[in-house]
């Protein structure tokens, strides 16, 4: 929790805080206030870690959702969508091409309105802020907190409101 963070910062003392100058955590209000009240001077970042994971998450949400939309269920053995659910959350550069051809044709039959895939393109955007170089990642998070928040995939609007807040 929040507190027991700020607790434990505050019983390593003064002179452990006073030499952090950035801390990373995951988007969670309580982390961002216990290192707000207890390391002033820190420069606090989103854990890469966890902002992938909600990504991932996003795209999961997305395939889910269209598959009870097209199919009237969640995902079974034999839907295009359940089967490449795994390769979903493999970032785009790690792909084989047989894996790419794969992931094509799944799509094709399984994502009428391009949902998915979208979702899928915006969460290799966001990986990629990880993987740029520090003038390149700026200029990606801008444009992933200007444009997720107004797409019409609701899960990923969510994401980018989400992202948006704790851009600061």
């Amino acid at each position: 929790s929040g507190k027991a963070y700020a607790d434990w910062l505050k019983a390593r003392g003064e002179e452990f805080t006073t030499g952090i100058k950035t801390a990373a955590l995951d988007p969670f209000r309580g982390y961002a206030n216990a290192i707000r009240d207890e390391l002033p001077e820190a420069i606090t970042v989103l854990d890469a870690f966890h902002v992938v994971k909600l990504g991932s998450a996003m795209v999961d949400e997305v395939r889910r959702r269209v598959q009870q939309d097209t199919l009237g269920h969640r995902g079974r053995k034999g839907d295009p969508l359940y089967g490449i659910r795994r390769t979903l959350q493999i970032g785009a550069e790690h792909l084989t091409d047989k894996q790419s051809a794969r992931l094509d044709a799944k799509l094709t039959l399984g994502d009428p309105d391009h949902e998915v895939t979208l979702a899928w393109q915006c969460y290799q955007k966001l990986r990629n802020i990880y993987h740029a170089r520090p003038e390149r990642g700026r200029e990606l998070v801008n444009e992933v907190i200007s444009s997720f928040p107004s797409c019409p995939i609701a899960e990923v609007a969510r994401l980018g409101r989400t992202l948006k807040q704790w851009k600061a």
